[in-house]
């Protein structure tokens, strides 16, 4: 069965070596997931868009779900950990540490291993304020960090439904294509 699959691929995808990689398909998925509870005199940073709210996330870095999820995600689609291994947050060196910075070291480790960020579909889960209004602005920075067009940034907002009012939340899906693959 093994065999006949190696051929299969090799058939599809010329520069597949069984014997070499640890991922016989032509793409990677990752997904990752971030949570911080709320509290009042804290910025809160979604995207590395500041939201005007009257609370902000709790964290030891600026505490950006979406961009700690969606570093998590790069990570695990190469299989190359999370951000905890990179970034502890026992360390005062990453001590309110701009977000955007884990996200540049999550995207270069995702490009040593070959790999380049194709899409994203990322959903936060937040209460109060509502964020519908500043989708645009989101989606656009996000893709702009990661170097893609805004159309291939999926956005949704979520509520808990008043189940857990004091956090927000961010679950990040990403498509890992082959660096020569993506154009």
């Amino acid at each position: 069965m093994q065999r006949q699959a190696d051929g299969i691929l090799r058939q599809r995808h010329s520069r597949y070596n069984p014997a070499h990689d640890s991922c016989p398909l032509p793409y990677r998925i990752g997904y990752g997931e971030d949570a911080h509870r709320l509290s009042a005199g804290r910025s809160l940073v979604l995207g590395g868009v500041t939201v005007p709210a009257e609370r902000g996330a709790v964290a030891h870095s600026d505490g950006d779900v979406i961009l700690h999820a969606l570093s998590d995600a790069l990570l695990a689609g190469v299989a190359a950990g999370d951000i905890g291994q990179y970034f502890p947050d026992t360390d005062a060196a990453w001590k309110d540490l701009d977000s955007a910075q884990i996200l540049t070291r999550a995207l270069d480790v995702t490009r040593e291993r070959g790999y380049t960020l194709a899409q994203l579909s990322l959903v936060v889960t937040l209460d109060q304020p509502r964020l519908g209004p500043l989708r645009a602005e989101i989606a656009a920075h996000v893709a702009a960090l990661c170097g893609l067009a805004p159309g291939e940034v999926g956005l949704s907002f979520k509520t808990s439904e008043r189940l857990a009012p004091d956090h927000v939340q961010a679950r990040v899906t990403v498509l890992l294509l082959p660096e020569a693959d993506h154009e």
